[in-house]
């Protein structure tokens, strides 16, 4: 089994500031790192870390190919990673002491993904792999029917959440992973239970996860709803705190592990890597999910 992941490719330039800056302010920050970063390159990591086959799909500039190596380097299948003279994409992040982060997003290389270079990567693919993506390449449509017509199961995060989401083809969609703004922007509402009872109504086809951030996870799942509380930590920096998450949780459920267990084991990844700053260098391995775990048990 594998999980073949449509996703982004980003550079982050990371400044660490006191405060997110305001309009008309010019802000000093206390440290700037250059990273792999990009919601699809996190995801892919994570799962690798969990211990999943990953084949990720997605473009780059040619001048940061050294961030392909990487994702190899992670025991990630690059087949249908190609370089472009397009710039790569891009996010400029702000994190501050207490470990909140602002990202402003430039999609460049990662809106080249074409409708052949969706096809060729789904080639290959077995009965019994997934597919993933976000909201951060183009393509996206093509992704979930394509997948669907192959008799795959899909996995969506909608991240960034944009008016376009509402229009793509949700009947192909399994699985959705959803944060509390994202949740709350598809559905039109702000309480929890509501938000829910939508979800129920409208998307009746998919198991649905939403991520509350210190309160933990709800998903649902056919007539139950899992509700799984956060482990408490010191936080860092959350920059790829959902990305992992995302990652160890569909490593596990995609290779048949029950929905609770899943589920403790994303949100116990997801702790971990809220501790270290950083985005990709912040995912733990799957060696330290497991001794903190056997220490919070």
């Amino acid at each position: 089994m594998a999980v073949i992941n449509f996703g982004s490719i980003n550079v982050d330039h990371v400044y660490q500031v006191d405060h997110f800056v305001q309009p008309g302010e010019t802000l000093a920050s206390s440290d700037y790192q250059r990273l792999l970063g990009g919601k699809g390159a996190n995801q892919s990591i994570a799962l690798a870390r969990a211990g999943s086959e990953v084949w990720h799909v997605g473009k780059v500039n040619e001048a940061d190919a050294t961030f392909k190596q990487t994702l190899i380097r992670e025991n990630i299948n690059c087949k249908h990673v190609s370089c472009t003279e397009t710039a790569s994409g891009h996010a400029i992040i702000q994190v501050t002491p207490s470990g909140e982060n602002a990202i402003v997003l430039f999609g460049g290389a990662n809106h080249e993904l074409t409708s052949k270079d969706i096809m060729y990567a789904l080639d290959a693919a077995k009965s019994s792999d997934w597919v993933l993506t976000q909201n951060e390449t183009s393509g996206i449509d093509q992704v979930l029917l394509q997948a669907k017509e192959k008799g795959l199961k899909v996995a969506f995060n909608p991240a960034p959440m944009t008016e376009s989401v509402k229009h793509l083809p949700h009947h192909c969609i399994d699985l959705l992973i959803v944060n509390e703004v994202e949740a709350e922007e598809i559905s039109g509402h702000e309480n929890l239970d509501k938000i829910e009872a939508y979800f129920r109504q409208e998307w009746p086809h998919a198991e649905v996860l939403i991520t509350l951030g210190k309160a933990g996870v709800r998903m649902l799942k056919k007539d139950k709803t899992i509700d799984v509380p956060a482990f408490e930590v010191t936080a860092v920096d959350t920059t790829a705190a959902g990305d992992t998450f995302i990652g160890y949780f569909l490593s596990a459920y995609a290779d048949h592990s029950d929905s609770k267990s899943a589920l403790l084991k994303a949100c116990a990844a997801s702790a971990l890597a809220v501790t270290k700053a950083g985005a990709a260098q912040s995912i733990p391995t799957k060696e330290e999910v497991s001794r903190f775990l056997a220490k919070r048990s």
